[in-house]
């Protein structure tokens, strides 16, 4: 069992930037692939960026390639999701999720991901 918290949503002006981290702990959680997910009031949760257990591979949807960055700090268990030039149509609740393929790269449906945090709130003014 992999546990997950993420934390860093606030409420941010457009053009501005957010981390968000995501801590792991659990048996295992190492070896685990960490997505980071969103989902918009009416909106289906969609996939947001990927990185592989090793941290060595990386994975991100259209909308946010080139502004978003993940990483993925092996000795405290923490994921990491940079935000850069945040648009209104960023605010959404991000959720942190693992995956037990930990060295698949191109996973970004939400049904591979067998556990999931709680969740944290981002809102992008205009």
């Amino acid at each position: 069992q992999v546990q997950l918290v993420e934390s860093g949503g606030a409420m941010v002006q457009a053009g501005g930037s957010l981390t968000l981290s995501c801590a792991t702990s659990g048996r295992s959680a190492s070896s685990y692939a960490i997505g980071w997910f969103r989902q918009a009031p009416g909106k289906e949760r969609e996939f947001v960026a990927r990185i592989t257990s090793t941290g060595d591979s990386r994975y991100y949807a259209d909308s946010v390639k080139g502004r978003f960055s993940i990483s993925r700090d092996s000795v405290n268990n923490t994921i990491y999701l940079r935000m850069n030039t945040l648009k209104p149509e960023d605010s959404a609740v991000y959720y942190c999720a693992a995956d037990p393929w930990g060295t698949m790269v191109f996973r970004p449906s939400s049904t591979t991901y067998h556990h999931w945090g709680q969740g944290t709130q981002v809102t992008v003014s205009s």
